[in-house]
C-alpha cells in the first residue's frame, strides 16, 4: 500500500485511531486525525503532542463533514458507527473507506490468525498467542485483546505471526484482510443496536474468512448450529470443536478430557482437571486455540505445556479474593446475555450477582431463567436496570434491588453475601455510559474488593 504525499483521514482518537495515524504519518501520508472530543478532553496531553510531532494535524471537535472530500483514504476505528453522514460523503465521492485492521494488515509481512465469535474471544486469543509464542517468539497478539494492530506491525518479519482478536465492528470495513488461520468461535444475538439484525451481525462474522482460499483453515464450533453452516461457506479447511459430541476429525471434549481426532483415531491431550480455566466454556475456548495451534505446526507437547499454566485473562470470571469466607469474581467482560450466562454456570456457590449497564438491545430471558437456585441477590444498576426487574418478575424471580451508583452496588454485595457465598459482577451489559470501556469497570470492582 502507497502513501507517501496521500491525504489520510483517521476517524476516532481511542488508542486504535492514534496508533493507525502514527504508522500512516509513518509511512509518508498527509495525515488528519478526527474526533468530536475538544483537546482539553482528553486525559493524555503528551500523546497529542506526540502526534503533532509526527506530522499529524489534530481535527476535534466535530465531526469532519467539510474535510473528508479532501482525502484519498479514510480510516475508521471500530466505535464509530459506519453509517454516520460523513462516511456517506466519503462513498459518494468514491473514497476507500477502511478499518484500523485492514490498514495494518496491508503492511503485514507475515501469516495472521484472525479470531471472531460472540464470546470468548479475549481468553482464545490470548491462549493462541501464548500457544504460538512456543515456536514464533515475537507473535504480535493485537485487535480487540487491547493492542492496536498498527501499534505492532512494524516490528513483524515474515517469520513471525499475528494473533489477532476481531470484532464484528472491525469487519464492517475490511476489504483484503486474509488470515491463514480463522476462527469463528460461536455466535449469540449481540451488537444488535448497531447491526440491526442478527443476519447482518452474523454476516460481519462471516467476512473473517471471506478472503480465505482451500490453502487456509477455518475452525468452528460444531455444537453451535451457525457456525458449523459456516463450514459450506468457505474455500477453507474447516476444522471443528465440540463440547457436546465426538468427533471423527477435530477437537472435542469427553469424560473430562481434550481430545483430539485424526480420520476417526481419537486420543486424550490432557484431562480439563489440569487446566486453570473453569467451565465448559472456557473448555471450548482451549480446543479452539488448540486446533488453531495444531494448524499452524505447534506440537502437542508444547500445548500442553501451556495449556497447564495458563490462567485466562483480567476482567473474564477473574477470581479476585476471598473476604470472610466470601469469594469475589470479575466478570465485567460479561458485556452481553450469552457471556453472562457463562459467568453465572461457572459459579459452583449461592451468588449474590452484580448486573445492568448499558442497553444494547437485548433480551434477557435466557439469563434470568437460570437465576433461581444459582443467584441470591441481584443488585442491579445503570440503563438496564428496570428492564431486567422486568424480566426478572416474568419469571418470578424477586430478589432483586436497585442500586443508585457502582460503589453502592459493591458495598451492597458485601452485606448481603455470607460465608460460602461468592460476589459476581457479571453485568450482561455494555459499561458505556457509566464507564469508559469494561476495564475501567472491572478495575473499580477489583479496587474495591481489595480495600475490604
Amino acid at each position: 500500500m502507497e502513501l507517501a504525499g496521500k491525504q489520510v483521514l483517521v476517524c476516532g482518537m481511542a488508542r486504535s485511531g492514534m496508533a493507525a495515524a502514527m504508522l500512516a504519518a509513518k509511512k509518508g501520508a498527509k495525515v488528519t486525525l478526527s474526533d468530536l472530543k475538544q483537546r482539553e478532553q482528553f486525559s493524555n496531553q503528551a500523546a497529542l503532542a506526540a502526534l503533532e510531532e509526527a506530522g499529524v494535524t489534530l481535527f476535534l471537535g466535530k465531526n469532519p463533514d467539510d474535510i473528508i472530500t479532501q482525502k484519498d483514504l479514510v480510516i475508521v476505528s471500530p466505535g464509530i458507527p459506519t453509517d454516520l453522514p460523513f462516511l456517506q460523503l466519503a462513498r459518494e465521492a468514491e473514497i476507500p473507506i477502511i478499518s484500523e485492521v485492514e490498514f495494518a494488515y496491508r503492511f503485514t509481512p507475515c501469516p495472521i490468525i484472525a479470531i471472531t465469535g460472540t464470546n470468548g474471544k479475549t481468553t482464545t486469543t490470548a491462549l493462541t498467542g501464548e500457544l504460538m509464542k512456543t515456536q514464533y517468539p515475537n507473535t504480535a497478539v493485537v485487535g480487540n485483546i487491547g493492542v492496536p494492530y498498527s501499534e505492532e506491525v512494524e516490528r513483524l518479519t515474515k517469520d513471525d505471526y499475528v494473533v489477532a482478536e476481531i470484532s464484528s465492528f472491525q469487519m464492517e470495513t475490511a476489504d483484503l484482510f486474509h488470515p491463514h488461520i480463522s476462527a469463528v468461535l460461536n455466535i449469540t444475538p449481540d451488537h444488535l443496536d448497531r447491526h440491526k439484525t442478527l443476519e447482518c451481525y452474523i454476516a460481519m462474522k462471516e467476512r473473517v474468512f471471506a478472503r480465505q482460499t482451500k490453502d487456509d483453515f477455518v475452525i468452528l464450533n460444531h455444537a453451535d448450529p451457525v457456525t458449523r453452516a459456516m463450514a459450506q461457506k468457505t474455500e477453507a479447511k474447516a476444522v471443528f470443536f465440540s463440547s457436546k459430541e465426538p468427533l471423527k476429525d477435530g477437537i472435542f471434549l469427553q469424560d473430562g478430557h481434550i481430545m483430539v481426532s485424526r480420520e476417526g483415531q481419537s486420543h486424550a491431550l490432557l484431562s480439563v482437571k489440569e487446566l486453570k480455566l473453569l467451565g465448559v466454556h472456557n473448555y471450548e475456548n482451549v480446543m479452539a486455540a488448540v486446533a488453531m495451534a495444531l494448524c499452524a505446526g505447534i506440537s502437542e507437547a508444547e500445548i500442553c505445556t501451556v495449556l497447564r499454566q495458563f490462567a485466562g485473562v483480567a476482567h473474564r470470571i477473574e477470581y479476585v479474593k476471598t473476604v470472610d469466607g466470601v469469594d469475589y469474581y470479575n466478570d465485567s467482560k460479561g458485556t452481553n446475555v450469552d457471556a453472562a450466562i457463562r459467568g453465572i454456570l461457572a459459579m459452583e456457590k449461592p451468588c449474590v450477582l452484580l448486573g445492568g449497564g448499558y442497553d444494547k438491545g437485548a433480551e434477557y430471558d435466557d439469563w434470568v431463567k437460570l437465576f433461581d437456585g444459582r443467584v441470591k441477590q441481584l443488585i442491579l444498576i445503570g440503563q438496564t436496570a428496570k428492564k431486567i426487574a422486568a424480566c426478572c418478575d416474568k419469571y418470578g424471580f424477586s430478589a432483586y434491588c436497585f442500586a443508585d451508583t457502582f460503589d453502592e452496588a459493591i458495598q451492597m454485595a458485601r452485606q448481603m453475601a455470607q460465608e460460602g457465598d461468592c460476589v459476581l459482577l457479571s453485568p450482561a451489559c455494555a459499561s458505556w455510559g457509566m464507564f469508559d470501556n469494561y476495564e475501567q469497570r472491572g478495575d473499580l470492582f477489583k479496587e474495591a474488593v481489595c480495600r475490604f
